[in-house]
């Protein structure tokens, strides 16, 4: 059987504007080789076996009156059922809406409602929370249907009338027409849900297989949940679009991943730089497939420059450091495999889209090193966010530049560096500083695993510098150490007046700390 390389991956997005199509081509050419694999229990299910069973789920969800372009919401953690799941609501027209499980009841009543919900998937461990998120809905009390999932076989529905093909049922699906509504975790105010069409997907996957060079032959651990962006488009729709194989382990263990790559022969997985800086801190020696483990690709924050070499040096393994957000399907930015250049304390540069720096002020680019903020134009970016036009204008311009938010600079090579948020700067005495720089002379320290700088109202300067650290489990540091650490590397100016040290720093589903919450927590 031939290997779908990288440089097929932009046929197949062309001729593939449906994830239906995309799937169904899959069991035509690869029925036979495995699509997903559990870790827990070892079931495989094929490209074939795939399509077959969630294709009868899909005709199940229609005869139980799910309708074209609806929300199908799913609470789950990881797992095979929980991916038969998105794909068959797709399959059925629908448009899958992943509950952020560590958001709590609050936010998760706020998704059902804003997304007028009628029908959900649940994992029986989610439960309990989702009926209180059910019961404590505002705006939008339908009923709610409710299916169980079984985690080896997919939703649990009651049997659709007997056909003989997927198409005697089916709706028609068009490449414009919403396949997932992501809502974004963000830190203040209820999350806003982004809506992703099959081509927007599948462009999506389409820039993570060409960037890393995914073929069918490949296999990838997935250890993010499929609630995020990150692992759905990357790891669900990355394997999807080359046909090739996800592991799919319940949860992420720091105890047992690596037996987890070892024992399935895996070639790559994604990461967020909390789980990198976790491996560091377990001594343990792993055992290694050195021929078939590829790389390391790190997401969703950005990667400590320390913690990116540390951990080269310590496995031998590169971390492929990248950028992407819920509004472009996850990547946008990607620094190239070896030996190709890679520039740590980069997310590399695009793949599959523009990225552009541009003066947030008039919209105009700035040159090259000068910073700007940071935005993306390409067939991934968003349709826009659910009933919230002004909020999709002000996110899209006219032109279909989508912006980050983020700030950063492009170097003569195309590479762009990311310098902070652009609602989390630091604004000292009229002078703007860059929490990142603060937290990377932290982690900078052999003592420091985690840290997170932030701003408090000060009378004198406006705002000044804080920080919060989780310390490691092999060095004891006391805080006048690290200040002085910060004073060396930083200057007095930009050095935190206070430092905090906490058992763990608050984070979002990707792994990313949520440093607008730090100030609420020490105060």
């Amino acid at each position: 059987m031939s290997q779908i390389r990288a440089g097929e991956q932009a046929q197949r997005g062309t001729k593939h504007q449906t994830i239906s199509d995309l799937v169904a081509d899959n069991a035509r050419l690869f029925g036979g080789s495995v699509w997903l694999r559990c870790v827990e229990t070892g079931t495989d299910i094929t490209w074939a076996q795939a399509y077959a069973r969630a294709g009868k789920i899909a005709k199940s969800l229609i005869a139980q009156g799910v309708k074209s372009g609806e929300s199908v919401a799913v609470g789950a953690p990881n797992s095979v059922g929980g991916c038969l799941a998105f794909l068959a609501i797709v399959l059925a027209g629908g448009r899958a809406t992943p509950m952020n499980l560590v958001s709590g009841a609050t936010v998760m009543s706020y998704v059902l409602a804003h997304s007028k919900t009628r029908f959900l998937i649940w994992d029986e461990a989610c439960r309990e929370e989702l009926t209180s998120a059910i019961a404590k809905r505002d705006g939008f009390d339908a009923p709610i249907k409710c299916f169980a999932l079984d985690r080896q076989t997919g939703p649990i529905i009651d049997e659709a009338p007997d056909r003989d093909t997927l198409s005697d049922i089916m709706p028609d699906v068009m490449p414009d027409q919403a396949a997932l509504l992501m809502y974004t975790s963000g830190t203040t105010g209820n999350p806003k849900g982004v809506v992703l069409s099959h081509s927007n997907l599948i462009a999506a996957g389409n820039n993570v297989a060409i960037a890393h060079d995914i073929s069918h032959d490949d296999s990838s651990l997935c250890v993010l949940p499929i609630y995020h962006i990150n692992a759905m488009c990357v790891s669900v729709m990355g394997t999807m679009v080359s046909a090739s194989e996800l592991v799919m382990p319940y949860r992420f263990s720091n105890q047992k991943f690596w037996q987890q790559l070892y024992d399935f022969n895996c070639s790559w997985f994604s990461a967020v730089p909390t789980l990198f800086a976790y491996m560091l801190n377990n001594e343990d020696k792993p055992p290694l497939h050195k021929t078939r483990l590829r790389f390391a690709r790190s997401a969703s924050a950005p990667l400590p420059p320390e913690t990116h070499r540390k951990f080269e040096s310590r496995f031998g393994l590169p971390i492929i450091e990248t950028m992407g957000l819920t509004e472009t399907g996850a990547q946008i930015l990607s620094n190239p495999l070896p030996p190709q250049q890679r520039k740590i304390g980069s997310p590399g540069i695009g793949f599959g889209n523009e990225v552009k720096i541009i003066d947030p002020d008039n919209l105009r680019e700035v040159a090259r090193k000068s910073e700007g903020e940071i935005v993306v134009r390409g067939a991934n970016v968003m349709q826009g966010y659910l009933d919230q036009p002004d909020e999709t204008a002000k996110t899209i311009t006219p032109d279909g530049w989508l912006r980050t938010g983020d700030l950063g600079r492009m170097d003569e090579d195309g590479f762009v560096f990311v310098t902070g948020r652009i609602k989390e700067l630091i604004i000292k005495g009229g002078e703007n500083i860059a929490p990142r720089e603060v937290d990377e002379a932290l982690l900078s320290h052999e003592g420091v695993l985690e840290a997170a700088a932030f701003a408090r109202p000060c009378d004198d300067y406006g705002q000044r510098v804080e920080a919060c650290v989780m310390l490691t489990a092999q060095n004891a540091v006391s805080l006048d150490e690290l200040m002085a650490h910060c004073h060396k590397t930083l200057g007095a100016f930009k050095s935190p007046d206070k430092i905090y040290i906490l058992p763990e720093l608050p984070k979002g589903p990707s792994g990313k700390v949520q440093r607008l919450k730090l100030l609420q927590i020490v105060s």
